[in-house]
Order: C-alpha cells, then structure tokens, then sequence
C-alpha cells in the first residue's frame, strides 16, 4: 500500500511539471523584439488669449453733480481702452443703482444716460462748476436710454486689441420731470466688461 501512494504521487509531480514547462514555453514566445521608427519632435507652442479692458478718467473733476433741474445735463469724460491681445466681440455698459429713488426707478422722465465717442481726446471748457466737453469732429452717439441700463457700446473701438474710445459719459434730467423729482438723489456704478470675440477653428 505505501508502495502505490509513493508511485502515484511521483506521476502527479511530473505531470506538474510538464504543464509548467509548457507555460514558460508560451510565454517566451512575447519576448520577440520588432522594429519601430519615430518622427523628428514637431516644435508646438500654444497660449490662451488675455481680455482686459482699461477705464479711466482724464479730467480731475469727479462724476457727481448736484442741484440739478429739469433739463440739466452732467457730462464726464472717460477713456476706455483695450488693453489685452485678443478682439472682442463686445464691450458693453452697465449702469446700476446702488442707492436708488424716482431719479433711476421712472424709466421715462428719470434721469436718462447717454454715452458718445470721439476719435480724438474731449477738450475740455467751460468752468470748474459748470465744465464743457468738445469733440474735434467725429463724435457719434454709442449708447442711450435709462440712467439704470446694460447695453452694448455701438461699434467701439475697442472691440480691436489696442484700441481706444474717447467717451463722454452723460446723465440728463429731462424737462418732463415734475415736482415729484425734487430733492431726490441717487448713486450709480458704471462697470464697462468686454467679452471675448466668437470662438473658432485656429
């Protein structure tokens, strides 16, 4: 009996044996090399475009006003500049009222905003109270409507990278305003944004 069990495990062993060297067998047939080639590197650079616009205000007299009447008209003037490396395909004006009143909530006889360009810088006259800004030639309006507004500028020169617009920024009581506008104020921001031109195929 122990002669049997000594066989039959020797016959079991070799078999093993048999069926690991058949797997090596196979997996020596992977190891084989092949030939491949490769290009010469191809040099590529790409960066992503910069939208900035610039705002500021060239005449040191700041953008408030008081005592207006029906009529009255406050004018500014701003420069506004793109700044960045890319077109856009718009520069819009948006008009908010922080603290408002009947000035900014009557869309018809509240104040009303107007925003015209000028190729050239405004000269500036008139008094320190009571100031003018001139146009050389070429002035066109850009913007108009309610003093509470966000619309795009008309054609600005500064959807172009480098360009400028010489604005005059100007906010009117109109003649329509009855008493109900008097001894009433409010606070405005202006944020001009610019948007990136229409994305496309480079």
């Amino acid at each position: 009996m122990s002669a049997k069990v000594t066989s039959t495990t020797a016959r079991k062993v070799i078999g093993s044996l048999g069926v690991i060297g058949a797997a090596a067998a196979v997996a020596g047939m992977g190891t084989f090399g092949a030939f491949t080639d490769s290009s010469t590197p191809v040099a590529t650079t790409i960066s992503s475009g910069t939208v900035s616009i610039d705002l500021t205000q060239p005449s040191p007299i700041a953008f408030n006003a008081s005592g207006l009447v029906p009529g009255d008209t406050v004018t500014r003037p701003m420069t506004l500049k793109n700044d960045g490396n890319t077109p856009l395909s718009t520069v819009s004006l948006t008009s908010t009222a922080t603290v408002g009143s009947v000035l900014t909530t009557d869309t018809t006889n509240g104040l009303q905003l107007a925003v015209k360009a000028c190729p050239t810088a405004y000269v500036q006259g008139g008094t320190t109270l009571a100031p003018t800004f001139t146009c050389a030639s070429g002035e066109r309006t850009v913007l108009t409507g309610p003093a509470v507004t966000m619309n795009a500028l008309n054609n600005p020169n500064s959807l172009t990278p480098g360009g400028t617009d010489y604005l005059a920024v100007s906010f009117t009581l109109p003649a329509s305003a009855d008493n109900g506008f008097q001894n009433k104020s409010a606070t405005l921001s202006l944020v001009f944004t610019g948007t990136q031109r229409t994305a496309g195929t480079r």
